[in-house]
């Protein structure tokens, strides 16, 4: 149970070369899991980082560029969980489109309380919701 979305690449993305500018996908990938967060997690961050003082910080970031992506392109973005411990958690993102694999990301988010500046356990209900999504391997 993968959590997707879609992006189409914006003019804003692109650099003079026509293609995705790298770190436009680290923003799309925040925004993909965003998105999850606010949709199967249902836990919005605007809930959880201003009204619960707690937030899902990236701590590991693997990234391999597969293949470019241009202008216009829809972008189909999965995201799929590896791996829950006390207080992190693994994912797998997949950007696709057109047939091909186009980037592809491990992350490890952390849940943590945003004012004493450390780790604290993933809430029941936030993490059963990940444990549905778990790709077994």
């Amino acid at each position: 149970m993968s959590f997707v979305t879609t992006v189409k690449v914006r003019f804003a993305d692109v650099d003079p070369a026509g293609i995705v500018f790298y770190p436009r996908y680290f923003e799309m990938l925040n925004g993909a899991v965003e998105d999850w967060f606010a949709g199967q997690l249902g836990a919005d961050f605007r809930t959880l980082h201003i009204d619960r003082q707690v937030g899902v910080p990236t701590v590991k970031l693997e990234a391999t560029f597969l293949s470019p992506s241009e202008l216009n392109d829809e972008l189909t973005i999965r995201i799929t969980p590896r791996d829950i411990g006390r207080s992190s958690c693994t994912i797998s993102v997949l950007f696709s489109g057109d047939g091909r694999d186009r980037f592809r990301a491990e992350v490890v988010l952390v849940f943590m309380d945003l004012k004493a500046r450390k780790a604290i356990p993933w809430p029941e209900d936030i993490r059963a919701r990940m444990e549905g999504g778990l790709l077994l391997a």
